[in-house]
This record gives structure tokens, C-alpha cells and sequence, in this order.
């Protein structure tokens, strides 16, 4: 069986260094946040070249702060998209705003920019694009809309490490960016953990606060905060595994090229990369409109696969009360409906990626 993802393999192969770097916590007991936390938080905001990074406990606690630190809360709404996972709206939720949706361009996945403008109303105080699969948001447009009508934007770039539009890193063209280390993203922790990145001191103020029981020091409360920090562990990992983000970049990268290659004649839609972005393939997602079947026979031949998303957020029983229906966004439920994310990682080898490929071509032909 060729795995969807293989931490395993990730692990053995920098499995000296995270030794390591996981006994210099034990022995410091710098647990919860501490010198590596901070040395991870000041590595990765040069990285993503911005001023100020601050750790978390996840890529969903990373939205749900920047969106308080925004003054997003009760009353408010959230421009976003439905064809995401779950915790986009569900952090626009915990701060009691509302998420409104629209459509997702058909050809990137992401948020069509066209139909932002009408979304809009007198009560819309952010723009939450997603940086789906590795892919930017076409975030030029955005950035213009936000200026002419006073609106904050926030990246999420759970999928996008690395990647950039236009030369320039995601997470430091809106106002604020969102990344989530859950262990299968291309920078990926032991466990939980999330980055918010920002350039604006007072989000990156507030945020440090909120994350930290709203504590400016030790037992003096600013503001009514959470428990969202970093294990001092999870810090020390992500420095290590941050040293070698580009290099796996590059692979998936030409990983993917390698696929297009191989399946250019299969019964598969391939991703298409956007003139403005440098894709880092978080995932490598084939379209078919027979996807189950797809994935059944793939299964069958030894090839494991994933479905990013099968439902859209607005037609998911948790969100009914927003009152959406089928067909509200179509490119988002026809994309649910169709898309198979095959294996995708750094590791892969020549010989799988043929393997892949080969067993795709075949059953795609359903």
C-alpha cells in the first residue's frame, strides 16, 4: 500500500536532530512556550518576512485570535469561502460573527474575487481568503477591495507554507496570516500548533495577549484571553523541520510536475497552477466526476487517497443556521462532488509516483 502521507518516513530521515531537540526541551523543562517557542516564532516570521510571529496551540486558535484582534465579534461579518475545512468559519464563529460565503473560482479553488464586492454590506468587517492545497488566493484583487471599503484581511494559510503570489511570501500581504502545523501540513508538528504572522505591532500585541490568558505580564490580565499556547516541544520541532521546508517544498514540487506529466492523457483533471503563484502542493488533487468510484478502485490497487472536502461548509448540519441551500455556490459543491487528493510528499519515490500514476490511468477510465 502506497500511504496518503508518510510521517514516518519524514521522522527517520532528521531523526537525529528531532531526538535531540526534543531531549534539550526535557532537560531545560521549558514546557509550555519558552526559548524555543520564541526562537521558532522570531525564525518563522523572517521566513514568511514579516515583523512579528506568535505560536499557538492551533491553526484554528491562530484564526480565532486574529480575527479578536481585528475587532471582529458579535454583529459582524466574515467574507469567506464554503469549500474549505471547517475551522475557516468556525473561527468566525467563536467570536460570534457571521461567515458569509461565496463562490470559489473554478480553476484555483480559491475565493472567486469577482463576487466579493457583492457581498459586502454595512455590517462586513474582514475578508477571510484560504490558500487552499498550497495554491495562493489571488490576493491582489483583494487587498484593493479591503482598501476601498475599510476591510481587514486575514490569510489563511493553513495549506501554504511557503508559498507565495507574485514573489511575495503568503501570510504577509493581508494584515494578518494564519498557518497551522497539524502533523500532516508540509510544516507539520508532533501534535497540534499554529503561527498567527502579522507586520501591525498591536495585533501582534493583543494576540501575544490573547493566547496567554490576556496577560501583559504574569497575573496581570488585559484583556479576557484563552489558553491557546505553544508546547515548548512542538516549538523545538518545527525549528528543526523549518531548516528543511524548502528543500521538501522543491520535491513536492517536482512531485507534482511528475504527475502532470503522467497523467496528462489519463481520465483525470490535473491542478492548474495560477500565473501568479508558486504552488507548494500541501495536495496534489486529481477531479473526476466519478470520484468515489475513482477512489475505490485506487484503494483497491494499494493506493490511498484523500477527499479535501466531500462537503461544502454550508451544507454541513452544523452550519444549517446560516441558511444556505444546494446549490448556493456551485463551483464549491461540483468541487466536493469531484475532487481525489492522491499521495503527496516529500518522500514519495520515482517509483511510486509511477506507481500512482499508473493505477490513476487505469481506474479513471470508469
Amino acid at each position: 500500500m502506497i500511504p496518503f502521507v508518510d510521517l514516518k518516513s519524514q521522522y527517520l530521515s532528521i531523526k537525529d536532530e528531532i531526538d535531540t531537540a526534543i531531549l534539550k526541551v526535557l532537560e531545560s523543562t521549558q514546557f509550555v512556550l519558552g526559548k524555543e517557542v520564541a526562537a521558532f516564532e522570531e525564525e518563522f516570521a523572517a521566513y514568511c518576512d514579516t515583523d512579528s510571529g506568535i505560536a499557538v496551540n492551533t491553526g484554528t486558535s491562530a484564526l480565532h485570535l486574529a480575527l479578536l484582534a481585528a475587532g471582529i465579534g458579535p454583529g459582524d461579518e466574515v467574507i469567506t469561502v464554503s469549500f474549505t475545512f471547517v475551522a475557516t468559519a468556525a473561527a468566525i464563529c467563536y467570536t460570534g460573527a457571521t461567515p458569509v460565503f461565496v463562490d470559489i473560482d473554478p480553476v484555483s479553488y480559491t475565493i472567486d474575487v469577482t463576487q466579493i464586492e457583492k457581498a459586502i454590506t454595512e455590517r462586513t468587517k474582514a475578508i477571510l481568503p484560504v490558500h487552499l492545497y498550497g495554491q495562493p488566493a489571488d490576493m491582489e484583487p483583494i487587498m484593493e477591495i479591503a482598501q476601498r471599503y475599510g476591510l481587514v484581511v486575514i490569510e489563511d494559510a493553513a495549506q501554504a507554507h511557503g508559498a507565495e503570489y507574485k514573489g511575495r511570501r503568503i501570510g504577509s500581504i493581508g494584515d494578518i496570516g494564519c498557518f497551522s502545523f497539524y502533523p500532516g501540513k508540509n510544516l507539520g508538528a508532533y501534535g497540534e500548533g499554529g503561527i498567527v504572522v502579522t507586520n501591525n505591532p498591536e495585533y501582534a500585541r493583543t494576540i501575544r495577549m490573547l493566547r496567554d490568558w490576556g496577560q501583559e505580564r504574569k497575573y496581570h490580565h488585559v484583556l479576557k484571553g484563552y489558553n491557546y499556547r505553544m508546547d515548548g516541544i512542538q516549538g523545538a520541532i518545527l525549528r528543526v523541520k523549518l531548516r528543511y521546508l524548502d528543500q521538501w517544498t522543491e520535491a513536492r514540487r517536482s512531485h507534482a510536475a511528475r504527475y502532470d506529466e503522467l497523467l496528462a492523457e489519463s481520465g483525470v483533471k490535473t491542478p492548474v497552477v495560477m500565473p501568479y503563484s508558486h504552488h507548494v502542493y500541501h495536495v496534489y488533487a486529481v477531479r473526476n466526476s466519478q470520484r468515489d468510484v475513482l477512489q475505490q478502485k485506487l484503494n483497491e490497487q494499494g493506493v490511498q487517497t484523500g477527499i479535501h472536502y466531500p462537503i461544502p461548509v454550508h451544507l454541513q448540519q452544523a452550519y444549517a443556521d446560516l441558511g444556505y441551500k444546494p446549490g448556493d455556490f456551485p463551483y464549491s459543491e461540483l468541487a466536493a462532488n469531484e475532487v481525489l487528493s492522491l499521495p503527496m510528499y516529500a518522500e514519495l519515490s520515482p517509483e511510486q509516483l509511477k506507481i500512482v500514476s499508473a493505477a490513476v490511468v487505469r481506474a479513471s477510465d470508469v
